[in-house]
């Protein structure tokens, strides 16, 4: 197994491209940090990470950071590269806030970085990736999309949780690929967010409506509207992630059309006492 690190995104996918369009649906989330890195290399502050792990010559999986986040591992086809992963991660980086990935492979290596680190490893989220690519729309919301306005960043920077801040609005913006919609009921009711564009497909969230506003469907009628526009606009699948921990979101997603693909699990990394 040979670890081998790219210093831009266009080498990084020549290299694994193919093997992570092959499974398009399950990488949305690496494709599509991997193609905002075409246009914003630093969009982050720092160089991003960007390795591909090979077999005699054949790929077997990749691997992306954006520091200060997460490591993000793609689907591996052979568990014994989790081992020069881990190697080659720690000569990088002395530390990982976690790692990102699908169930099976994430777990094993935070169990591994663990071991080599001393690092106290805690699953912090399980998610499920869901595909679209015809959307039935709820009957009976009132309200409407529109699109977002200036006056509306405040609001936005608020209610974009977990990712609370001005800058991520800001990033959702200046994306020529991504933005922020909202559904209006008389008041500004609901929000949803996309970006992260792959060769097929976009990836949308967040999607959030406040708790007391919940149970009227407009965050279903806001995705199902957006999902609509993005296909549409030319796409041929959208993608979302969802907790596994809200049983509603898992719900209310499938009976608008789209269907789960895989499991994804985050893993947070604590070190000292």
């Amino acid at each position: 197994m040979e670890v081998r690190r790219h210093a831009g995104v266009d080498r990084f996918l020549d290299h694994a491209g193919e093997f992570l369009g092959e499974r398009e649906a399950e990488h949305n989330l690496m494709l599509g940090l991997s193609s905002q890195l075409r246009r914003a290399p630093r969009m982050y502050g720092e160089d991003p990470y960007l390795a591909v792990v090979e077999d005699d010559g054949r790929v077997v999986g990749a691997v992306l950071r954006t520091p200060p986040h997460n490591l993000i591992l793609s689907e591996l086809d052979d568990e014994r590269a989790i081992e020069p992963i881990v190697a080659a991660v720690r000569a990088e980086f002395a530390s990982l806030p976690g790692v990102v990935g699908p169930k099976e492979r994430a777990a094993q290596f935070a169990e591994a970085w663990e071991v080599a680190t001393g690092a106290k490893a805690r699953l912090e989220i399980a998610q499920r990736v869901f595909r679209v690519d015809r959307v039935d729309a709820p009957e009976g919301v009132s309200g409407r999309m529109r699109s977002y306005e200036p006056s509306d960043r405040a609001l936005a920077t608020r209610w974009m949780h977990p990712e609370s801040s001005d800058e991520m609005v800001a990033r959702r913006q200046e994306d020529p690929n991504g933005g922020l919609v909202f559904w209006e009921d008389g008041e500004t009711v609901s929000f949803a967010g996309y970006g992260g564009l792959t060769p097929n497909g976009i990836r949308i969230g967040p999607v959030y409506t406040p708790p007391e506003l919940r149970g009227r469907g407009y965050g279903s009628a806001l995705t199902a509207a957006l999902t609509q526009q993005l296909l549409d606009g030319g796409r041929r699948f959208c993608f979302l992630f969802t907790d596994l921990a809200n049983p509603t979101s898992n719900s209310i997603y499938q009976r608008i059309g789209y269907r789960p693909v895989s499991d994804v699990d985050a893993w947070a990394f604590r070190t000292g006492s």
